[in-house]
């Protein structure tokens, strides 16, 4: 596990990868270690990993589909493996031609799934008036409409600070792999967090987590999860319909009203542009579904 453990830890000082997605690396890898005690005989070393063959992490992935894993677990895992391989050859010089030629099943791409605009503003605005609590309530509202209204992650929005009140009218937001990014920040937005801000009991530092529990402690994302799911419930919405669904909804809305890819790419703070790419798919699926309902010969 030595080797898979300063994979890691490069994966954090130095890819400044996000700390779930290293977490996931590693089980992945865990898993695949787990599996080459048994396949070898014993805890395998670098000369191992040199030596291993196609056949040997086929079986590997063969032995993750009988266990009941999707396709999606199983080609994650042959990722993490192969990622693992790269870093090998950079830092110790190990080579294996092998592992280039496993190829993982074809998967199909899963859509985004963005909730509506009607049922985004219906979300907002019933999440003030579930809650007992008046404060409690205006703080849901404030956290989802940063989802929908900025285009934040939950993460993102919890890790906000007594810094950013007043609302500033761009918000400098530290995403994924320690990448920041401005988002601008339309009123109604900015008026729900200093709202919230003002009517917090516990008070707002420069300091501390701007979103805070019901006992003062740093608000977290199970919070807000489960309160979606009671808003389901409570207007009738379908499962999809969760608070990264209103960041999806962002995305969408705003293609459909004219934006352009680059620009989204960079206020959703994507790597990559095709991982943007994907809401173009969502965009016309919608127009499809307009177009059915409306037109007279449909």
């Amino acid at each position: 596990m030595e080797w898979i453990n300063a994979f890691l830890t490069y994966l954090t000082a130095e890819r400044r990868m996000a700390q779930n997605t290293v977490l996931a690396y590693g089980r992945d890898l865990g898993i695949f270690h787990d599996f080459l005690i048994d396949h070898l005989g014993k805890s395998p070393n670098l000369s191992d990993f040199s030596r291993l063959k196609a056949m040997d992490i086929r079986a590997f992935l063969a032995s993750r589909r009988q266990l009941g894993k999707s396709d999606s677990s199983v080609a994650r895992g042959l990722s993490s493996i192969k990622m693992f391989y790269r870093w090998l050859a950079r830092v110790h010089s190990i080579e294996n031609a092998d592992i280039s030629y496993v190829k993982g099943r074809t998967r199909k791409t899963k859509l985004p799934r963005p909730v509506s605009r009607v049922a985004a503003k219906e979300i907002i605005s019933e999440a003030e008036n579930v809650q007992e609590e008046t404060w409690i309530g205006v703080r849901d509202a404030a956290v989802l409409s940063l989802l929908y209204g900025g285009g934040l992650r939950i993460s993102e929005a919890l890790s906000l600070t007594g810094a950013h009140v007043p609302a500033p009218e761009v918000l400098r937001v530290k995403g994924k792999g320690g990448k920041i990014r401005m988002i601008p920040l339309i009123q109604v937005v900015r008026e729900a967090i200093d709202t919230y801000a003002s009517l917090c009991p516990f008070g707002v530092s420069h300091s501390t987590a701007l979103f805070r529990g019901a006992r003062g402690g740093p608000l977290s994302p199970r919070i807000i999860q489960l309160q979606i799911q009671k808003l389901r419930g409570f207007l009738g919405l379908p499962d999809t319909a969760t608070p990264h669904a209103l960041r999806h909804a962002f995305a969408t809305h705003l293609l459909e009203n004219g934006a352009d890819l680059r620009s989204l790419q960079t206020l959703l703070g994507h790597q990559s542009l095709s991982t943007t790419q994907v809401y173009t798919s969502v965009s016309s699926e919608h127009l499809k579904k307009v177009h059915e309902k409306a037109h007279p010969r449909a």
